[in-house]
């Protein structure tokens, strides 16, 4: 799937749920979800600065396309990186520097998150574009 593809799947699932609970639940329900990450990779430069909570996330290019795996010690928070891996993960780095991730609006998280939060996924946003970017070199 493209990431638009995913990114419109993910807006269709959150359509699904009528209030905010609900979709904070399915939120915490992606985190417990998330492909758990290598506890070798829990290290500090695997640690997105800007966010409230510790949140980790590993970058692996394999056969020119950029994987992540990642954690969080916040549930919502890992909900929100399991998000962004959902959208991210598996294409090439151009692919995720070219992004327009709509889907953040779209599901309503810029108006619901709290300033800390949404600064947070902000921080997740930029580091997985910059981990692209820094790798788009190497496909």
């Amino acid at each position: 799937m493209t990431i638009n593809e995913i990114q419109d799947e993910l807006i269709e699932d959150f359509e699904f749920y009528t209030d905010w609970m609900e979709k904070y639940e399915y939120i915490i329900q992606l985190g417990k979800e998330l492909p758990l990450i290598d506890e070798s990779h829990k290290q500090d430069q695997f640690i997105i600065k800007g966010c409230q909570s510790k949140v980790w996330l590993f970058p692996n290019l394999m056969d020119g396309k950029l994987y992540f795996t990642a954690d969080s010690d916040a549930v919502i928070t890992k909900g929100l990186v399991s998000l962004m891996v959902k959208v991210l993960s598996g294409h090439t780095p151009q692919e995720i520097v070219e992004a327009n991730l709509y889907f953040i609006d779209k599901i309503g998280l810029t108006e619901h998150l709290s300033p800390t939060r949404a600064n947070g996924l902000l921080s997740m946003v930029k580091q997985m574009k910059l981990y692209a970017v820094a790798l788009q070199n190497r496909v």
